[in-house]
């Protein structure tokens, strides 16, 4: 299903819930695993020094601690590699969202696996969950492969997933997350839940939609997904349609759990708003945030067509 994962990771517990689903969708799939860390940014100009993203401390950049952070990274992850030859250990300095792009363009990676943010009690949290949340909004939102994002363990193997919910608001991005939500779902035989949101505004303007404009919506979201996407399921048939009323990122969660979701997928942003000036503000992050199982985001038609056995696109 995927040919090359890229696993972005700090090394660190943090990283562990996404690490143990990179290794094994990678083993899953014989895929090429890199496990790439990006551990600095240039202290200033092409000087040798860098400021490690996590602790903000100063150091010297040379091969001999660039030798040790791999040997750091194999040793941290022996035991969840130790079936895995096809694994490789790299690293670099740099901006963390740049270089894994740019890793993932370089080795036309199939799909990047990332954690979402830090937790409270590990050292230098607040630091590293500020990049690690900005890094995790800007891969997601300009990678050309699928982001899968991992907040917490996953209790299911992405093999023996029952139930996929992809997200839509019907914008072109959205599209493409249909198509890879369609593909995966048939590629390993279990449920898709085609779901819409139709959003009313925030709580205190909520009670200005009458119910007869928000049933107007609704038909209007259903003719879509007809239109849009059951239209192009082709042969496949394990499939629902769901469609709620409310705040988007609230619905889409409780949707989840009501399906008991393994998996949502996305588009990146349901509105154009820039993730430096909405930190965390949009649909995906806050789902990100809250969801108990992974959520992959998609923007692009590259690699969404996963499937081995010729799976029709949608159009």
């Amino acid at each position: 299903m995927f040919e090359k994962i890229l696993f972005a990771t700090s090394a660190s517990p943090t990283c562990d819930d996404a690490a143990r689903v990179a290794f094994e969708l990678s083993r899953k799939n014989r895929s090429k695993l890199f496990v790439y860390h990006v551990f600095g940014l240039p202290g200033r100009g092409f000087s040798l020094t860098y400021r490690d993203v996590r602790t903000g401390e100063q150091e010297n950049v040379d091969e001999n601690l660039v030798s040790l952070v791999k040997e750091e990274m194999a040793q941290y992850y022996e035991k969840l590699g130790k079936d895995h030859p096809d694994c490789v250990y790299q690293t670099t300095t740099g901006e963390p969202h740049t270089e894994i792009l740019r890793k993932a363009r370089k080795d036309d990676a199939s799909l990047i696996i990332m954690g979402a943010h830090t937790r409270e009690e590990d050292v230098g949290a607040m630091r590293h969950r500020a990049i690690a949340g900005s890094t995790m909004q800007k891969v997601a939102k300009s990678a050309r492969c699928p982001v899968l994002i991992v907040s917490r363990p996953c209790v299911t193997c992405w093999s023996y997933f029952a139930n996929i919910v992809v997200a839509t608001d019907f914008s072109k991005p959205a599209d493409y997350a249909f198509q890879f939500a369609r593909n995966v779902a048939k590629e390993i035989g279990c449920k898709l839940h085609v779901f819409h949101c139709v959003d009313i505004g925030p709580e205190g303007q909520a009670s200005s939609a009458t119910q007869a404009y928000i049933e107007q919506q609704l038909a209007l979201a259903e003719k879509k997904i007809q239109d849009k996407y059951v239209a192009n399921m082709g042969d496949f048939d394990n499939y629902v349609i769901a469609l709620r009323e409310g705040t988007p990122h609230v619905e889409v969660l409780k949707y989840a759990r009501e399906a008991k979701a393994d998996l949502i997928v996305m588009a990146h942003h349901t509105k154009d708003v820039d993730p430096e000036q909405a930190m965390l503000g949009s649909t995906i992050e806050q789902v990100v945030l809250r969801s108990a199982c992974p959520v992959l985001s998609v923007n692009h038609p590259d690699k969404v067509d996963v499937s081995p056995y010729g799976v029709p696109r949608a159009e």
